[in-house]
C-alpha cells in the first residue's frame, strides 16, 4: 500500500509542473499579437547604401512600434544613420555600409 501511495504521489508532483506549462490564457494570446509586426509592413525597396539605410530604418521604426527597443536606443540609431545617410549622400557609399554595419552590430542586428 505505501508503494502505491509513493508512486501517486511522484506521478502527482512530475505531472503538475508540466499541466502548468500547458496553460494558455486570454491575455497570453492578445499580447503575442499586439508584438507582432503589423500585416502591412512592407522593406522598403532600393540598392546600395540609400536601399540599406531605409529597411534599417523601416527595421528600427518597427521594433520601437512594437516595444522592442526604447526611445533613447531608436534615437542613437537615427543619429547614427544619419551620418550614414550624410557619407552615402556624398557618394561614399563604401565608407557608409561600413558605418551601417556598425551601427547594427552594436545593437545587435548582424
Amino acid at each position: 500500500m505505501k508503494n502505491v501511495i509513493r508512486g501517486l504521489c511522484l506521478t502527482g508532483l512530475v505531472a503538475l509542473p508540466l499541466a502548468a506549462c500547458n496553460q494558455t490564457t486570454a491575455s497570453n494570446t492578445a499580447s503575442a499579437s499586439a508584438s507582432a509586426t503589423p500585416s502591412g509592413f512592407r522593406m522598403p525597396e532600393g540598392s546600395g547604401c540609400q536601399g540599406e539605410i531605409a529597411r534599417y530604418r523601416a527595421v528600427m521604426s518597427n521594433d520601437l512600434a512594437m516595444g522592442h527597443v526604447g526611445q533613447s536606443v531608436y534615437n542613437q540609431v537615427d543619429r547614427e544613420m544619419g551620418q550614414a545617410e550624410a557619407a552615402c549622400a556624398a557618394g561614399r557609399d563604401a565608407e557608409a555600409q561600413r558605418m551601417i554595419r556598425a551601427t547594427k552590430a552594436r545593437h545587435g542586428y548582424v
